[in-house]
Order: structure tokens, then sequence, then C-alpha cells
């Protein structure tokens, strides 16, 4: 493995352990050449896998793209990493086991919607601001009373 700081072509392994939500192995590193330490993840690929975007273009599936867009939407909501790097690794594996070598922005948005959804209304609110290009103040409010109302007949189903 390449050093980020010096760019040495090797680095020694000194300690490998699995992710809290054993979909990865954490393993941190030091480059035998300048000494510096860092960290390191393997993940399961099964495919590679296309995203195709609203404009026909196509791009290779980047996994830090939607932890971004997470990230942003649960900013300040108080949300543990755990749960969000849980809410990536479903999202992801929906992805990979679909057995599709392409998919669409869209099924990815709608994916990460509902993920969203079940964890926090105020992300889920902000999320779709941005994913349904929300213009004006009322669309929020139409979208917060839908999911208002949601809220309160999920909670009447106890």
């Amino acid at each position: 493995m390449r050093c980020p700081f010096c760019a040495y072509d090797d680095s020694q392994v000194k300690d490998s352990r699995p992710t809290e939500d054993n979909t990865a192995i954490r393993r941190r590193r030091e480059c035998e050449s300048c000494g510096a330490r860092f960290t390191t993840f393997e993940r399961v690929q099964l495919r590679d896998i296309v995203v195709v975007k609203t404009d026909d273009s196509r791009e290779a599936f980047e996994r830090a793209k939607i932890e971004q867009s997470v990230a942003l939407a649960c900013r300040k909501r108080g949300i543990a990493q755990e749960r969000l790097d849980q809410l990536v690794s479903g999202i992801q594996r929906q992805i990979e086991t679909l057995g599709e070598s392409e998919v669409s922005t869209r099924a990815i948005g709608e994916m990460v919607m509902e993920g969203l959804r079940q964890l926090d209304s105020v992300a889920y609110i902000r999320f779709a601001s941005v994913y349904r290009d929300f213009g004006e103040a009322k669309d929020f409010e139409e979208f917060a009373s839908a999911v208002q109302d949601m809220s309160g007949r999920d909670a009447g189903k106890d």
C-alpha cells in the first residue's frame, strides 16, 4: 500500500480488525520509509457497478459519495457515526445484490431516502430537499406535512 505522506510503495500492517458492523477490515499501517502511520479499510466488492446519471452519462460507483450525502443530511443531528456507516453499508449491499452492473442515480437516491426516513425525519427532509430539488418554501411545507402524517400513522401501528 502506497504511503499517503511520502508516496513510498511499501507499508507494513501493524494491526487488523473488523469494523463495528463487520462489513470491512480496518488495517493500521506504518510506512517503511518515513514511519508515518495511517489506516486503510478493506471491503468486499462483488462486481464493478456503474452509476447511470440523469443525463445518461455513466461513472463508477463510489461509496464515498453516498457517505458524503448521508453525512451532510445528518449534520448536527447527533446520530452516531456507527449508525451512518450501517446505513451506507446497507445501501451498498442493496446495490450490489440487485444483480445489475448498472444502477441509476434515481434508484440510489430512493434507497438513501428510505434509509434516512427510518433513521431521522429531519435528515430525511434535508436530503429530499436537494434530491427532489425543492424550489420554494411551500415545497418544504408540503413534504414536511407528508412526513409528519406518515410519522403519525407509523406511531399508531404499535
